[in-house]
Protein backbone atom coordinates (compact mmCIF):
# COMPACT_ATOMS: atom_id res chain seq x y z
CA UNK A 1 0.00 0.00 0.00
CA UNK A 2 1.34 3.41 -1.01
CA UNK A 3 0.73 6.78 1.11
CA UNK A 4 0.82 10.41 -0.42
CA UNK A 5 2.92 12.76 1.22
CA UNK A 6 2.08 16.39 1.90
CA UNK A 7 4.34 16.93 -0.77
CA UNK A 8 2.53 14.69 -3.10
CA UNK A 9 4.69 11.84 -3.75
CA UNK A 10 4.07 8.24 -2.98
CA UNK A 11 6.09 5.95 -0.26
CA UNK A 12 5.56 2.94 1.13
CA UNK A 13 3.00 2.43 3.84
CA UNK A 14 5.12 1.77 7.10
CA UNK A 15 3.41 1.17 10.10
CA UNK A 16 6.58 1.57 12.45
CA UNK A 17 5.96 5.56 12.00
CA UNK A 18 2.70 5.06 13.56
CA UNK A 19 3.84 3.07 16.60
CA UNK A 20 6.59 5.82 16.69
CA UNK A 21 4.74 8.23 16.57
CA UNK A 22 2.00 7.34 19.34
CA UNK A 23 5.09 6.11 21.70
CA UNK A 24 6.07 9.40 21.67
CA UNK A 25 2.89 11.11 22.93
CA UNK A 26 2.72 8.31 25.24
CA UNK A 27 5.66 8.79 26.97
CA UNK A 28 4.95 12.65 28.04
CA UNK A 29 1.94 12.04 30.08
CA UNK A 30 1.53 10.46 33.58
CA UNK A 31 2.32 6.55 33.93
CA UNK A 32 -1.44 5.89 35.08
CA UNK A 33 -2.49 7.88 31.93
CA UNK A 34 -0.01 5.78 29.78
CA UNK A 35 -1.48 2.67 27.45
CA UNK A 36 0.68 -0.34 26.85
CA UNK A 37 2.67 -1.54 23.92
CA UNK A 38 0.38 -3.85 23.07
CA UNK A 39 -2.53 -1.00 23.10
CA UNK A 40 -0.28 0.97 21.14
CA UNK A 41 0.52 -1.90 18.28
CA UNK A 42 -2.97 -2.50 18.14
CA UNK A 43 -4.11 0.68 17.25
CA UNK A 44 -1.76 0.79 14.34
CA UNK A 45 -2.76 -2.52 13.37
CA UNK A 46 -6.72 -0.58 13.01
CA UNK A 47 -5.21 2.01 11.60
CA UNK A 48 -3.44 -0.37 8.56
CA UNK A 49 -6.81 -1.96 8.18
CA UNK A 50 -9.11 0.96 7.78
CA UNK A 51 -6.82 2.73 5.11
CA UNK A 52 -6.83 -0.83 3.27
CA UNK A 53 -10.60 -1.10 2.88
CA UNK A 54 -10.38 2.48 1.14
CA UNK A 55 -8.91 0.74 -1.81
CA UNK A 56 -7.08 3.64 -2.72
CA UNK A 57 -3.75 5.57 -1.67
CA UNK A 58 -4.39 7.17 2.09
CA UNK A 59 -3.02 10.56 2.28
CA UNK A 60 -0.43 11.05 5.39
CA UNK A 61 -3.33 13.86 7.00
CA UNK A 62 -5.97 11.15 6.60
CA UNK A 63 -3.38 8.24 8.45
CA UNK A 64 -2.88 10.77 11.89
CA UNK A 65 -6.70 11.75 11.49
CA UNK A 66 -7.43 7.96 12.15
CA UNK A 67 -4.37 7.54 14.56
CA UNK A 68 -6.30 10.00 17.03
CA UNK A 69 -9.91 8.41 16.36
CA UNK A 70 -8.19 5.54 17.61
CA UNK A 71 -6.53 6.50 20.77
CA UNK A 72 -9.45 8.60 21.80
CA UNK A 73 -11.41 5.25 21.17
CA UNK A 74 -9.07 2.92 23.92
CA UNK A 75 -10.00 6.20 26.19
CA UNK A 76 -6.42 7.16 25.95
CA UNK A 77 -7.69 11.11 25.80
CA UNK A 78 -4.41 12.64 27.30
CA UNK A 79 -1.92 10.38 24.90
CA UNK A 80 -4.63 11.95 22.12
CA UNK A 81 -4.32 15.70 23.29
CA UNK A 82 -0.46 15.11 23.28
CA UNK A 83 -0.98 13.35 19.56
CA UNK A 84 -3.22 16.71 18.41
CA UNK A 85 -0.72 19.03 20.28
CA UNK A 86 2.26 17.32 18.16
CA UNK A 87 0.64 17.29 15.06
CA UNK A 88 -0.54 21.17 15.65
CA UNK A 89 3.01 22.25 15.99
CA UNK A 90 3.88 20.19 13.66
CA UNK A 91 1.83 21.86 10.96
CA UNK A 92 2.63 25.35 11.99
CA UNK A 93 6.44 24.61 11.58
CA UNK A 94 5.31 23.13 7.71
CA UNK A 95 3.07 26.12 7.45
CA UNK A 96 6.23 28.52 8.47
CA UNK A 97 8.34 26.81 4.47
CA UNK A 98 5.87 24.68 2.37
CA UNK A 99 7.37 25.23 -0.89
CA UNK A 100 10.61 23.68 -0.49
CA UNK A 101 9.91 19.96 -0.42
CA UNK A 102 7.20 20.46 -3.01
CA UNK A 103 10.24 22.05 -5.42
CA UNK A 104 12.31 19.74 -4.30
CA UNK A 105 10.10 16.84 -5.38
CA UNK A 106 9.55 18.52 -8.57
CA UNK A 107 13.21 18.44 -9.48
CA UNK A 108 13.16 14.78 -8.74
CA UNK A 109 10.11 14.22 -10.91
CA UNK A 110 8.65 11.88 -7.69
CA UNK A 111 5.87 14.49 -7.49
CA UNK A 112 2.70 12.35 -7.78
CA UNK A 113 0.08 15.19 -7.16
CA UNK A 114 1.72 17.39 -10.31
CA UNK A 115 1.48 14.33 -12.34
CA UNK A 116 -2.07 13.59 -11.85
CA UNK A 117 -2.71 17.35 -11.80
CA UNK A 118 -2.36 18.01 -15.82
CA UNK A 119 -2.19 15.68 -18.22
CA UNK A 120 -1.40 17.91 -20.91
CA UNK A 121 2.04 18.78 -19.26
CA UNK A 122 5.17 16.73 -18.64
CA UNK A 123 6.43 17.62 -15.56
CA UNK A 124 9.65 15.85 -16.72
CA UNK A 125 10.57 18.56 -18.99
CA UNK A 126 12.63 21.95 -17.74
CA UNK A 127 10.08 24.23 -19.07
CA UNK A 128 7.01 22.63 -17.82
CA UNK A 129 9.18 22.47 -14.42
CA UNK A 130 9.82 26.14 -14.08
CA UNK A 131 6.37 26.94 -14.95
CA UNK A 132 5.41 24.16 -11.67
CA UNK A 133 8.05 25.83 -9.70
CA UNK A 134 6.20 29.19 -9.64
CA UNK A 135 3.02 27.12 -9.68
CA UNK A 136 4.18 26.28 -6.37
CA UNK A 137 4.57 29.65 -4.86
CA UNK A 138 0.98 30.35 -5.82
CA UNK A 139 -0.24 27.31 -4.40
CA UNK A 140 1.50 27.86 -0.88
CA UNK A 141 -0.51 32.22 -0.91
CA UNK A 142 -3.70 30.18 -2.31
CA UNK A 143 -3.90 27.93 0.60
CA UNK A 144 -2.58 29.81 3.25
CA UNK A 145 -4.08 33.38 2.68
CA UNK A 146 -6.79 33.65 -0.69
CA UNK A 147 -8.97 30.59 0.39
CA UNK A 148 -10.98 30.01 3.35
CA UNK A 149 -9.77 27.21 5.48
CA UNK A 150 -13.01 25.13 5.39
CA UNK A 151 -12.06 24.95 1.72
CA UNK A 152 -8.52 24.72 1.85
CA UNK A 153 -9.50 21.57 4.56
CA UNK A 154 -11.79 20.21 2.18
CA UNK A 155 -9.30 19.82 -0.50
CA UNK A 156 -6.86 18.39 1.60
CA UNK A 157 -9.28 15.90 3.24
CA UNK A 158 -10.23 14.73 -0.62
CA UNK A 159 -13.70 15.88 -0.46
CA UNK A 160 -13.35 18.62 -3.60
CA UNK A 161 -10.42 19.28 -5.46
CA UNK A 162 -9.75 22.98 -6.39
CA UNK A 163 -8.48 22.71 -9.50
CA UNK A 164 -5.39 25.07 -10.78
CA UNK A 165 -4.51 26.38 -7.37
CA UNK A 166 -1.26 27.06 -9.29
CA UNK A 167 -2.42 30.44 -10.77
CA UNK A 168 -5.21 31.34 -8.50
CA UNK A 169 -3.25 34.36 -6.98
CA UNK A 170 -2.88 35.89 -10.38
CA UNK A 171 -6.92 36.22 -10.41
CA UNK A 172 -7.13 35.25 -13.89
CA UNK A 173 -9.92 33.26 -15.58
CA UNK A 174 -9.83 29.09 -16.32
CA UNK A 175 -11.01 27.41 -18.82
CA UNK A 176 -13.54 29.69 -20.60
CA UNK A 177 -16.49 28.61 -22.73
CA UNK A 178 -16.41 31.53 -25.22
CA UNK A 179 -19.58 33.07 -26.35
CA UNK A 180 -18.73 33.04 -30.29
CA UNK A 181 -21.77 33.59 -31.21
CA UNK A 182 -22.54 37.24 -29.24
CA UNK A 183 -19.38 38.45 -30.67
CA UNK A 184 -19.90 37.25 -34.62
CA UNK A 185 -23.85 38.27 -34.82
CA UNK A 186 -23.22 41.74 -32.66
CA UNK A 187 -19.77 42.75 -32.96
CA UNK A 188 -16.90 43.26 -30.10
CA UNK A 189 -14.25 44.88 -29.15
CA UNK A 190 -10.40 43.88 -29.66
CA UNK A 191 -7.86 46.23 -28.48
CA UNK A 192 -9.63 49.04 -28.84
CA UNK A 193 -10.87 48.47 -32.35
CA UNK A 194 -14.52 47.76 -32.59
CA UNK A 195 -15.36 45.08 -34.71
CA UNK A 196 -18.13 44.48 -36.65
CA UNK A 197 -20.23 41.92 -38.21
CA UNK A 198 -18.72 39.68 -40.89
CA UNK A 199 -20.08 39.17 -43.86
CA UNK A 200 -18.47 36.01 -45.30
CA UNK A 201 -17.26 32.72 -43.68
CA UNK A 202 -13.30 33.62 -44.22
CA UNK A 203 -13.78 37.19 -42.64
CA UNK A 204 -15.50 35.18 -39.46
CA UNK A 205 -13.02 32.87 -38.94
CA UNK A 206 -10.37 35.11 -39.25
CA UNK A 207 -12.63 37.14 -36.11
CA UNK A 208 -13.07 33.90 -34.24
CA UNK A 209 -9.05 33.22 -34.91
CA UNK A 210 -8.23 37.07 -33.35
CA UNK A 211 -10.93 36.32 -30.15
CA UNK A 212 -9.23 32.85 -29.32
CA UNK A 213 -5.73 34.62 -28.94
CA UNK A 214 -7.04 37.53 -26.99
CA UNK A 215 -8.60 35.34 -24.85
CA UNK A 216 -5.77 33.12 -24.79
CA UNK A 217 -3.43 35.92 -23.42
CA UNK A 218 -6.02 36.48 -20.51
CA UNK A 219 -6.90 33.68 -19.49
CA UNK A 220 -5.09 30.17 -18.44
CA UNK A 221 -6.07 26.37 -19.55
CA UNK A 222 -8.73 25.63 -22.29
CA UNK A 223 -11.22 27.37 -24.36
CA UNK A 224 -14.41 25.61 -25.81
CA UNK A 225 -16.23 26.77 -29.31
CA UNK A 226 -19.02 25.92 -30.87
CA UNK A 227 -18.66 25.50 -34.42
CA UNK A 228 -22.25 26.14 -35.01
CA UNK A 229 -21.30 29.45 -34.95
CA UNK A 230 -19.67 30.10 -37.76
CA UNK A 231 -22.15 28.51 -39.93
CA UNK A 232 -24.37 31.68 -40.98
CA UNK A 233 -21.37 32.91 -42.64
CA UNK A 234 -20.75 29.68 -44.70
CA UNK A 235 -21.33 30.46 -48.32
CA UNK A 236 -24.31 29.89 -50.13
CA UNK A 237 -25.01 26.27 -51.27
CA UNK A 238 -24.87 25.87 -54.56
CA UNK A 239 -28.33 26.11 -55.78
CA UNK A 240 -28.92 29.63 -54.54
CA UNK A 241 -25.49 30.40 -56.18
CA UNK A 242 -26.51 29.28 -59.28
CA UNK A 243 -30.10 31.36 -59.23
CA UNK A 244 -27.60 33.77 -58.68
CA UNK A 245 -25.58 33.23 -61.95
CA UNK A 246 -28.56 32.76 -63.90
CA UNK A 247 -30.43 36.07 -62.58
CA UNK A 248 -27.00 38.08 -63.59
CA UNK A 249 -27.64 36.25 -67.20
CA UNK A 250 -30.55 36.95 -68.08
CA UNK A 251 -29.61 40.99 -66.72
CA UNK A 252 -26.49 40.68 -68.95
CA UNK A 253 -27.90 41.80 -72.46
CA UNK A 254 -29.41 45.45 -70.63
CA UNK A 255 -26.15 45.84 -68.94
CA UNK A 256 -24.38 45.62 -72.68
CA UNK A 257 -26.91 47.92 -74.56
CA UNK A 258 -26.28 50.42 -71.61
CA UNK A 259 -22.53 50.54 -71.81
CA UNK A 260 -23.29 51.12 -75.56
CA UNK A 261 -25.83 54.27 -74.57
CA UNK A 262 -23.22 55.43 -72.00
CA UNK A 263 -20.46 55.17 -75.33
CA UNK A 264 -22.49 56.74 -77.29
CA UNK A 265 -23.00 59.76 -74.68
CA UNK A 266 -19.39 60.81 -74.92
CA UNK A 267 -18.94 60.30 -78.68
CA UNK A 268 -22.17 62.26 -80.46
CA UNK A 269 -22.08 62.16 -84.44
CA UNK A 270 -20.29 65.14 -85.77
CA UNK A 271 -22.42 67.00 -88.16
CA UNK A 272 -21.23 67.88 -92.10
CA UNK A 273 -20.09 71.90 -90.96
CA UNK A 274 -19.31 70.68 -87.55
CA UNK A 275 -15.19 71.93 -87.67
CA UNK A 276 -12.53 70.08 -87.15
CA UNK A 277 -8.40 69.89 -87.01
CA UNK A 278 -5.77 67.81 -86.37
CA UNK A 279 -5.77 64.60 -87.27
CA UNK A 280 -9.45 64.46 -87.09
CA UNK A 281 -9.06 66.82 -89.74
CA UNK A 282 -7.00 64.87 -92.09
CA UNK A 283 -9.51 61.42 -91.27
CA UNK A 284 -12.67 63.85 -92.02
CA UNK A 285 -10.71 64.97 -95.55
CA UNK A 286 -9.38 61.61 -96.67
CA UNK A 287 -11.49 60.39 -99.98
CA UNK A 288 -14.04 57.12 -99.50
CA UNK A 289 -13.03 53.95 -101.78
CA UNK A 290 -14.89 55.52 -104.42
CA UNK A 291 -12.84 58.64 -104.79
CA UNK A 292 -9.78 56.90 -104.68
CA UNK A 293 -10.63 54.73 -107.47
CA UNK A 294 -11.89 58.00 -109.63
CA UNK A 295 -8.57 59.75 -108.84
CA UNK A 296 -6.53 56.78 -109.64
CA UNK A 297 -8.47 56.39 -112.97
CA UNK A 298 -7.54 60.27 -114.01
CA UNK A 299 -4.01 59.34 -113.61
CA UNK A 300 -4.23 56.87 -115.71
CA UNK A 301 -5.87 58.20 -118.42
CA UNK A 302 -3.49 61.69 -118.15
CA UNK A 303 -0.47 59.13 -118.72
CA UNK A 304 -2.65 57.11 -121.25
CA UNK A 305 -2.63 60.70 -122.91
CA UNK A 306 0.72 61.57 -122.45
Amino acid sequence: MKVIKRNGSEVDFDITKIIAAITKANDVVEESERMTPMQIRRIAESVDLACQKMNRSPSVEEIQDLVEKQIMAHGAFEVAKRYITYRYTRTLVRKSNTTDEKILSLIESNNEEVKQENSNKNPTVNAVQRDYMAGEVSKDLTARVLLPQDIVDAHNEGIIHFHDADYFAQHMHNCDLVNLEDMLQNGTVISGTLIEKPHSFSTACNIATQIIAQIASNQYGGQSISLTHLAPFVDPPLGARRDQVLRRAALGGGHHQRRRDASARRDPPRRADHPVSGRHAHDHQRPGPVHHRLHVSRRGAERAGA
